[in-house]
């Protein structure tokens, strides 16, 4: 992968060049939108009986960037889209729990890619933000889906096996897999 720090981009927004360059703000915007698009336009129920979990391919978007740019990058794509789709059309908890899909997916991603540039590197973050992503939206349900849906926690916890776990190792899947298969040619065509 390239730099992240534009190496022919004067332009920085620290005197030291250590924050993010021109190109750098300019891609994350770019990335933030198409993210937005994803949350705004392309939401949809991936499994029968549980039409209110809805997958949207954002999380996709949030690895390309993580991979491309790190970390810090990933975390900027997993909330700013969620904020545009809260402003338009969703209640708190839904974003909320979709920021904290798209965090904990995205960014243990990127941090284990960032020390192995790699598509080994690449297939360990994943598998660890996978395994970090899993934990946090089954507990997050758990503790977030009695506050709107009208259910007792331990209505929520009985729904685990049958339709949270399934739902969330789908949507991981699904993110993985196309981010793996995308994440270089996108990369290379945005970043250089």
């Amino acid at each position: 992968m390239a730099t992240t720090t534009g190496r022919h981009d004067t332009h920085a927004t620290t005197a030291q060049g250590g924050g993010w360059s021109t190109k750098r703000i300019a891609v994350t915007a770019l990335f933030c939108a198409v993210a937005a698009i994803c949350t705004l336009l392309l939401e949809f129920p991936i499994l029968p009986g549980v039409t209110w979990l809805k997958y949207d391919p954002s999380g996709i978007v949030a690895l390309v960037a993580g991979f491309a740019f790190g970390p810090s990058t990933a975390a900027v794509v997993s909330v700013i889209p969620y904020l545009v789709h809260l402003a338009t059309q969703s209640g708190v908890y839904g974003v909320i729990m979709a920021i904290l899909a798209t965090l904990s997916l995205s960014v243990p991603a990127a941090l284990v890619y960032r020390r192995d540039t790699t598509m080994r590197g690449a297939v360990l973050g994943m598998a660890v933000g996978a395994v970090v992503c899993l934990v946090a939206c089954i507990l997050g349900n758990i503790a977030i889906t009695p506050l709107y849906a009208g259910m007792s926690a331990d209505a929520v916890v009985a729904l685990v096996v049958p339709a949270l776990l399934p739902f969330n190792l789908l949507k991981i899947a699904i993110n993985c897999v196309v981010a793996a298969l995308v994440y270089k040619p996108v990369s290379k065509a945005l970043v250089g």
